[in-house]
């Protein structure tokens, strides 16, 4: 059953709890750097062999729901139902939340979306030509989808819309070297807001050509997925399961869940995979040398360890992001990819989450970490926590300290909102 109004004082009270504070992006595409480690525990020897192993893909027949639930990219409406209920109650943690992303840039009724016809990222986004403004309005019309849920105020819905409707009407291609990774960036926060506005505002005259949008010029860049480090292909898969979801695109959908079962096991490493980290099939690393050095030297292997972890924790940071949207925009289907990948996000998260905080040992890293893991914890932590009652100690303990987790300005948005101590 749906909350009713929310009253103005109560709004203003949630609004006032804290201003938002935004977290700067971290630069993508980065070089890898090698890490030479020391003696540890279950060291890997210098005999082992390579694996080119994969969970089995299932057939595209198994994954699909037979009809689409909306709205369901990321958050269901039994999930915006709750949340509201808690703004509107100024129940924590929704209601610093929700303070938060109004007080935010990305909540103003004067926000001004800033298409392009082609958006040109390098590197680093080097030259950025339009990736900020795309990046930035997404999230923009995801927040403004959210904050008309909460207050139905037509205002906020009619901004979204503007938004959407300027770039469906604009932007034909993504070029450069990073426009993979950018259009998937983008394409996690489009479907977002497009499933909140079609499929509970209800008025939009332009969903069509949003629609067309997401079909000829976002998905084409990400369908082939990558073999560039794992978080490209991680966003590219939440992007793409999304936009399945919000076209009632089976193809699409199928297509992205079998990505997932290849990549999520080439990501996160567990003790029964084995002497050496799976490998996606056919990335052409088949020789130990060549699976150590993607994994960015590395050479020990222990539950939750991540393929980019010796890189930086902000890059696993967004892989780990993705996975977890991936496996709860699933759950909102009805199909629930938590019991298959579910250990892998735990271990994923608990792990990250220690090293965020302590020392990391001798052979991890050689004994040195780039730290940053971001505000990527409420979903998983949400799923395998509080529904699946896992303990979580570490990422309880990240996650509690960091409330209101707010966006990394690249795809990741309002998740405490969203998922902090969501039960729906």
């Amino acid at each position: 059953m749906r909350a009713g109004v929310l009253k103005p004082t109560l709004l203003a009270a949630a609004g006032a709890l804290l201003a938002g504070v935004l977290a700067a992006p971290a630069a993508a595409g980065r070089p890898a750097s090698a890490h030479a480690a020391r003696t540890a525990p279950a060291a890997l020897g210098t005999a082992a062999p390579a694996r080119d192993a994969a969970e089995p893909v299932i057939p595209a027949s198994q994954a699909a729901p037979a009809a689409f639930t909306h709205p369901g990219v990321g958050v269901s409406r039994a999930q915006l139902d709750t949340l509201r209920t808690r703004v509107g109650a100024g129940t924590a943690p929704q209601a610093a939340a929700f303070g938060q992303m109004m007080n935010s840039r990305y909540a103003s009724l004067a926000y001004t979306p800033h298409p392009r016809a082609v958006v040109e990222c390098g590197s680093y986004s080097n030259p950025d030509n339009g990736c900020t403004d795309e990046r930035q309005d997404a999230i923009a019309a995801y927040t403004h989808a959210l904050a008309w849920y909460v207050t139905r105020d037509t205002a906020h819905a009619a901004k979204a819309i503007q938004i959407m409707d300027a770039w469906s009407a604009t932007i034909r291609d993504h070029t450069n070297s990073n426009a993979p990774l950018q259009t998937a960036w983008a394409a996690s926060s489009w479907p977002k807001a497009a499933e909140i506005i079609k499929h509970a505002y209800g008025v939009w005259p332009n969903a069509g050509r949003f629609a067309t949008m997401l079909r000829t010029v976002y998905h084409p860049e990400i369908r082939n997925g990558s073999n560039s480090n794992g978080n490209w292909e991680l966003s590219m898969i939440q992007a793409m399961i999304g936009i399945g979801v919000f076209l009632d695109d089976k193809d699409v959908y199928d297509h992205a869940v079998a990505l997932f079962r290849n990549r999520v096991p080439a990501y996160v490493y567990l003790t029964s995979d084995g002497a050496l980290p799976r490998t996606k099939p056919g990335d052409g690393r088949d020789t130990r040398d060549e699976i150590i050095a993607y994994w960015h030297g590395q050479t020990t292997f222990v539950n939750g360890l991540s393929q980019e972890t010796c890189r930086d924790f902000t890059h696993t940071g967004y892989g780990i992001a993705a996975m977890a949207q991936v496996a709860e925009t699933s759950r909102i289907q009805g199909q629930d990819l938590y019991p298959e990948f579910g250990e892998r996000i735990r271990h994923a998260l608990g792990f990250h989450a220690t090293y965020e905080r302590n020392d990391p040992p001798s052979w991890l890293c050689g004994g040195t970490v780039e730290r940053g893991l971001g505000p990527v914890t409420e979903v998983g932590y949400n799923a395998l926590h509080n529904r699946l009652g896992n303990a979580m100690t570490n990422t309880r303990t990240y996650t509690l300290a960091r409330r209101p987790m707010g966006t990394n300005n690249l795809f990741v948005a309002w998740e405490t909102l969203t998922h902090g101590d969501n039960p729906s």
